[in-house]
């Protein structure tokens, strides 16, 4: 196999299935804790409501870290490159709107997890969104603003 850049690496073998269910992880350019600021997190959110809205993905859970965000989605159509290209174009967009940011706010690429039906969602969505309490970013996970899960 040739010698690859990460974020090209990341893309042998990706293939995405509509009614299929991802976990779907990508991390901000050096990790800059840009999403410690809640309200460019909303932003984000906004574009996981969008995707939604637009019939790209069903969100079933999602949390959004200072530095990255989880999301697990049931994809509609289109593919996984597709909806991240979309989720994180349009998320920066905004947050260069509202702060006046010129740099980079995503690293390339993402990871993405198919999932096999006989997994347990509940349990995964929870894992998910208890990220903030393993990372010690809150005592209750109710403390912290930038996640859902249909579940819940």
């Amino acid at each position: 196999m040739p010698d690859l850049p990460a974020a090209n690496r990341l893309r042998i073998g990706r293939y995405a299935e509509t009614s299929r269910i991802y976990l779907l992880t990508t991390n901000t350019a050096h990790r800059v804790p840009v999403f410690k600021d809640f309200t460019l997190g909303r932003l984000v959110v906004d574009q996981f409501r969008n995707a939604q809205n637009l019939g790209f993905a069903n969100s079933l859970a999602w949390v959004v870290m200072p530095d990255h965000f989880h999301w697990l989605i049931e994809l509609q159509k289109g593919s996984l490159s597709e909806l991240m290209q979309k989720t994180k174009s349009m998320s920066t967009k905004a947050i260069k709107q509202s702060t006046g940011r010129s740099t980079s706010i995503w690293q390339r690429g993402f990871h993405d997890r198919a999932l096999r039906r006989e997994e347990d969602l509940v349990k995964l969505a929870r894992y998910v969104v208890a990220n903030p309490l393993r990372a010690g970013l809150v005592e209750r996970l109710g403390d912290y603003p930038l996640w859902d899960a249909v579940w819940v």
